[in-house]
């Protein structure tokens, strides 16, 4: 059992997903989406002492601050139709060692509960533009649920590895007789290092068709259309000047110095918030706390400043059972 878990009746032929970050943060902004949009709430926590070490502690204006561990947290989703409720679990980190434990773990509490298929999402990197649509692969634990996910017309995953808890777990499941599957959602590779939202609208679009949830993607599609925007005009900018580079090599023309790009790195300086920035964030955390569907235009703005790790706990507390 996880160190802090609430009691709950009996569930209703529970689903798991499980996430962590990762390339593109395809899974985890999937796993954000879904719990905010499900209005759903904290079920239970595996504490992080015996699966993470403390590697660094931050300095604030000065002071030290006590090193703080990753998280693993599940949250629970009552279907109000009663088809079929809903656990995710949201890991901050990955564990670096103990993998296959930690996922038996998980899955004898995801037994516990009754759970009756788990499922990951990840991501997949291809040489995709980012203006294209993204498809997702998917692997599956069992044939049933692989002829399921072949009727969604899905890319199956013919061959290869799937790094990561995101595979591990589902290994451990396969073993344990539990149906179940992988989504990865495509991403261009040449930016795996940026957010890349469209990859997770599509793997959120694939699991609601297979779960027959009702849930709402729109806030996802804007967020994933305007990225496509952004990260389309870094690849214009790359490409014209490749081209005005090769023309200038073929006309034995000198090359002008170019400035280094400094795409995807991060900034060595914290970012500051200005007082109207961190008036903005504390309005939407009022909003959010009346209705947990506006959590996850929370999360985009945190995103958006560069600030999520610093308001990660505050931002998932919102999701404690309200009495």
């Amino acid at each position: 059992m996880p160190d802090e878990a609430k009691l709950e009746p009996k569930l209703n032929k529970p689903w798991l997903v499980a996430v962590w970050p990762g390339m593109g943060q395809v899974a985890i902004s999937a796993g954000y989406y879904l719990i905010s949009k499900l209005d759903m709430h904290a079920l239970a926590e595996f504490s992080p002492r015996e699966l993470f070490d403390v590697d660094h502690v931050e300095v604030k204006q000065g002071l030290i601050k006590s090193g703080r561990l990753p998280r693993s947290r599940f949250f629970l989703w009552r279907d109000p139709r009663q088809e079929r409720d809903l656990v995710v679990f949201i890991g901050e980190a990955q564990p670096p060692i103990g993998r296959y434990m930690f996922c038996r773990r998980m899955l004898d509490f995801a037994q516990q509960l009754g759970v009756e298929r788990v499922f990951t999402f990840a991501a997949m990197g291809t040489q995709m533009r980012p203006e294209h649509t993204s498809r997702v692969f998917a692997a599956a634990t069992d044939e049933q649920t692989l002829a399921e996910l072949k009727q969604l017309e899905l890319e199956v995953l013919q061959e290869g590895q799937i790094g990561g808890l995101n595979g591990v777990l589902l290994g451990v499941a396969a073993e344990l007789g539990l149906r179940g599957g992988c989504l990865l959602g495509e991403i261009p590779h040449m930016f795996a290092q940026f957010p890349f939202p469209q990859a997770s609208l599509a793997v959120l679009s694939a699991f609601r068709k297979l779960a027959h949830l009702e849930i709402d993607l729109s806030e996802l599609a804007q967020q994933a259309e305007a990225m496509a925007h952004r990260l389309q005009e870094i690849l214009d900018q790359v490409e014209r000047a490749m081209a005005e580079q090769q023309a200038a090599q073929a006309e034995g023309r000198p090359e002008e110095e170019e400035e280094e790009e400094d795409f995807g790195k991060e900034s060595p300086v914290e970012p500051r918030l200005t007082p109207e920035q961190q008036r903005r964030i504390e309005q939407l955390f009022q909003q959010a706390e009346q209705d947990r569907s506006k959590a996850y235009e929370l999360k985009g703005e945190l995103d958006r400043l560069g600030v999520f790790n610093e308001y990660e706990d505050r931002f998932l507390d919102l999701f404690k059972k309200r009495d």
